[in-house]
């Protein structure tokens, strides 16, 4: 992400949240990837997965308490080193 959006981000994430809370974090990734996403997340996030209909990818649902809008900011930035994901 470049600066202006990561500022443009942080400026609609401070806007809408009060920090700290509970944040919600959405990607969709190849399946041979989750676990390379799940290693990402400590243990204690409540998670939702749902498989594609052939298997091909997997949408994973992450629940945080985030501290701050930096903090999301900095999940995205280590998340988006993944090939091949999307995140919603």
């Amino acid at each position: 992400m470049d600066e202006q959006r990561l500022t443009s981000f942080r400026e609609k994430l401070d806007n809408f949240y009060a920090w700290p809370t509970l944040y919600t974090f959405k990607f969709i990734v190849p399946n041979d990837k989750r676990e390379e996403l799940r290693q990402l997340f400590p243990l204690h996030t409540t998670t939702t997965e749902r498989t594609s209909e052939k298997g091909k990818y997997v949408s994973l649902t992450y629940e945080m308490m985030m501290p701050s809008s930096n903090s999301v900011i900095e999940v995205y930035k280590r998340v988006e080193k993944i090939e091949g994901i999307v995140a919603l």
